[in-house]
This record gives C-alpha cells, structure tokens and sequence, in this order.
C-alpha cells in the first residue's frame, strides 16, 4: 500500500485502525506528534478551540503533541493509518 509505506517512511509506530459508522472518540490528547492518513470512508477531528479537520481518503493530517481532540466517524465508517513524528 503506497500510503502505509509512505507513513513508513516519516513516522515510527505505524499502524492502521477502522471503526465504524458514527463512532465517536471523546476529547483527548497524545504526548507525541501524530501523523494521520485516512484512507477509506471519512472522520472529523474537532478542536478544543471548535475547528473541525475533515479527512477523506488521501487526505493527511498532523497533530502536535498535546493538541485536545475529539473525533467523529462518518456515515460509511473509516480506516486510518498513523504513527508518531518525530520531536
């Protein structure tokens, strides 16, 4: 898969994940910086200071250490593959 190889190649602990249709992560934060591809269905991260980042498959996302986040999967659910950036 030429997404997963190219996370592979920026990131360390690689993995992919799916959940699905509607479910909802409750705010929360990581101690490192996250790199986040999605590559099928569609999932929205809302910010603690209300912005919402849409992904779709294809799209990329980072998020830096200890940015607050929730999420919410949409109508078809999703898969993601994401792993941690370096400091």
């Amino acid at each position: 898969m030429e997404i997963e190889e190219r996370i592979r190649t920026e990131a360390r602990d690689v993995y992919s994940w799916s959940t699905g249709p509607g479910d909802r992560y409750g705010e929360h934060a990581h101690l490192y910086n996250k790199l986040l591809y999605c590559t099928r269905g569609s999932i929205d991260f809302r910010l603690r200071d209300g912005k919402t980042i849409h992904l779709e498959p294809g799209d990329r996302m980072v998020l830096p250490s200890g940015t607050a986040h929730a999420a919410v999967v949409g109508p078809t659910g999703c898969t993601c593959i994401e792993g941690k950036l370096p400091d």
